[in-house]
C-alpha cells in the first residue's frame, strides 16, 4: 500500500482545535510515537500518536504493510491528510495519506509543547530564592550548578516529564519554580525545619532530568536515563560538585549536609513503588516530597480538563495517573481561559 499527498501549502490546524468530523489535509505534524499492529481479523495497521505544540491525538493506517511503516520517521515529522473521528468519546486521526518533510522544512521546537511563562524570567527567580539560602556550604552547592552553563541551558529547557506533569519544553523548570515559591510560603509555619534543605531539594530534586531525558525533536528517555535514572544521575552530580567543592577550597564539604541534601533527592517520590530507593526520614525530605507531589498532581488536574475532548461532559475520561476522573466546571468562576 502506498499513501502519498502531492504536496500543497501547510494552513497549520493545530491538534487541540481539531473536532470530530472535521478534514485534515496535507498538515505537518509530529510523530510521537509509532507501532505496527494486527487486528482481529489478521491484517495490519499502524498506531500512530501525532502531536504538535498544542497536543497529540491517536492515528491510524488501516491496512498497512512494513514497508509503509518504516517510512515513518520514530520523532520526526511529516505531512499527513485524513480526517478526525470520535472514538469511545476521544478524537482518533484516521489518516488516508501521508508524505515525508523536506529537511529543514520545519523548526522541530515548534512542534513541541512549552510553557506558557518567560523562561527567563522564571530563572531570575530561581536564582532570586536561592539567594536566600544563609548557609555557605548549601549555598556554595547551589551556585555550582547554577553557574554551570550548559546545565543552566538544559534545565531551562528540559521538560519535566514525557507525560503526566509539566510534560513541555520548560516544564522542569516551570515545575522546579512552583517548587521553590511553594517552600517560601510554607516553611515560615515550620521554623524547626532547615529552609536551606528544603530549598536546595526543591532545586535539585529532579535535575537530572536534563540528562534523563531527551527534548530536541521528541521527548524521550536517553540511554543515560534508561540506564541510570534522574534520581540516581542528581545524587551522582551532588556529589561529583561536593568533590570539586572540596578540591578547590582544600578542605571537607560537611558530609551531614552532602548526605541530607542526597537523601532528600534520593527520598522525593516518596514511595518505593514510585521509584524512590529510600523513604523520606527527614523532615525536609517529607516537604519536598509533598510540595512537588502538590504541585504535579495540580498541573495534571488542569491539563486533564484542557486536554479533555468532550466539552459537553462534567467529567474528564479516566486519568490513570491520578487514577480518577476530574470534575471539570469552574464552581467559582475563577479560571482565566487558556491562552492560545
Amino acid at each position: 500500500m502506498s499513501i502519498v499527498i502531492e504536496g500543497s501549502t501547510p494552513r497549520k490546524l493545530m491538534i487541540r482545535h481539531l473536532e470530530p468530523g472535521q478534514r485534515v489535509d496535507d498538515e505537518i505534524y509530529r510523530v510521537q510515537q509509532r507501532d505496527l499492529r494486527t487486528t482481529t481479523s489478521g491484517s495490519n495497521y499502524i498506531h500512530l500518536v501525532i502531536a504538535d505544540s498544542s497536543g497529540e491525538m491517536l492515528g491510524r493506517v488501516w491496512n498497512a504493510s512494513q514497508e509503509l511503516y518504516d517510512t515513518i520517521p520514530d520523532g520526526g515529522f511529516m505531512h499527513f491528510r485524513g480526517r478526525v473521528e470520535n472514538y469511545k468519546g476521544n478524537r482518533q486521526f484516521i489518516i488516508d495519506g501521508m508524505r515525508s518533510v523536506r529537511p529543514n522544512e520545519v523548526d522541530p521546537t515548534e512542534f513541541l509543547p512549552s510553557t506558557k511563562f518567560d523562561v527567563e524570567v522564571m530563572w531570575a527567580r530561581v536564582k532570586e530564592i536561592l539567594r536566600t539560602i544563609e548557609n555557605p556550604h548549601v549555598l556554595a552547592l547551589a551556585g555550582r550548578f547554577i553557574n554551570d552553563e550548559r546545565f543552566a541551558r538544559d534545565f531551562k529547557r528540559a521538560p519535566a516529564a514525557i507525560t503526566n506533569h509539566h510534560a513541555y519544553l520548560g516544564g522542569l523548570l516551570e515545575h522546579t519554580l512552583n517548587l521553590l515559591e511553594l517552600a517560601v510560603l510554607v516553611m515560615p509555619r515550620y521554623p524547626h525545619v532547615s529552609r536551606d534543605l528544603v530549598l536546595i531539594g526543591c532545586f535539585l530534586h529532579d535535575c537530572g532530568k536534563t540528562a534523563e531525558l531527551g527534548f530536541d525533536t521528541n521527548f524521550k528517555y536517553t540511554n543515560a536515563g534508561q540506564l541510570l535514572g534522574h534520581i540516581n544521575l542528581a545524587v551522582t552530580w551532588v556529589a561529583q560538585r561536593v568533590r570539586e567543592w572540596e578540591l578547590e577550597k582544600n578542605e571537607m564539604f560537611p558530609p551531614e549536609i552532602a548526605e541530607s541534601i542526597q537523601h532528600i533527592i534520593l527520598s522525593h517520590h516518596g514511595r518505593y513503588e514510585y521509584g524512590s530507593p529510600r523513604l523520606p526520614a527527614m523532615a525536609e525530605a517529607f516537604v519536598v516530597h509533598y510540595l512537588d507531589n502538590l504541585d504535579a498532581k495540580l498541573n495534571m488536574v488542569a491539563e486533564a480538563i484542557i486536554d479533555d475532548p468532550d466539552k459537553s461532559s462534567d467529567w474528564t475520561g479516566f486519568v490513570k495517573a491520578l487514577d480518577t476522573k476530574v470534575f471539570k466546571p469552574d464552581v467559582m468562576g475563577i479560571r482565566t481561559p487558556e491562552p492560545e
